[in-house]
């Protein structure tokens, strides 16, 4: 399967979930030509179908619940309900259970493509530091 049908597919699927405004996908597709980034964030459905496939040596990490979408704007600050500036994680509507290593792979290359894109400055293997750095503090603290 292409990203032509793939897109074709995943988009038919999802109109049976969700009404689509016809003029918000042709958007998103317009959208989705701007960049390598654009496309990323654009195309997780994608992703986790050529995912274990150029990612092999990766596809048996322990499966556990996953953002699946993971990109570096999917971060941000908002208020919680007592009112305290929480940071975090802001978009998880294709979370999934997946390899955990997706999620790490996904987020790294976003920020490389956002790089390109100028959406953001940083090196990617300072966005590999950051992410590695990131998820051991995550796990000793306890999640």
């Amino acid at each position: 399967m292409n990203i032509l049908q793939a897109t074709h597919e995943y988009e038919r699927w999802s109109a049976r979930q969700v009404p689509f405004v016809p003029a918000d996908l042709r958007l998103k597709h317009r959208m989705m030509t701007q960049s390598a980034f654009s496309f990323l964030r654009a195309t997780c459905y994608r992703w986790l179908q050529v995912w274990p496939e150029v990612c092999a040596d990766l596809t048996a990490a322990p499966a556990l619940r996953a953002v699946a979408d993971l990109h570096v704007e999917n971060f941000g600050t908002w208020r919680d309900s007592e009112g305290r500036l929480i940071w975090g994680i802001n978009d998880f509507d294709e979370a999934c259970v997946f390899p955990y290593a997706s999620d790490l792979v996904r987020l790294v290359v976003s920020a490389k493509l956002a790089g390109r894109a100028e959406h953001l400055a940083v090196k990617l293997d300072e966005a590999c530091d950051a992410v590695l750095t990131g998820y051991l503090e995550g796990l000793r603290a306890g999640g």
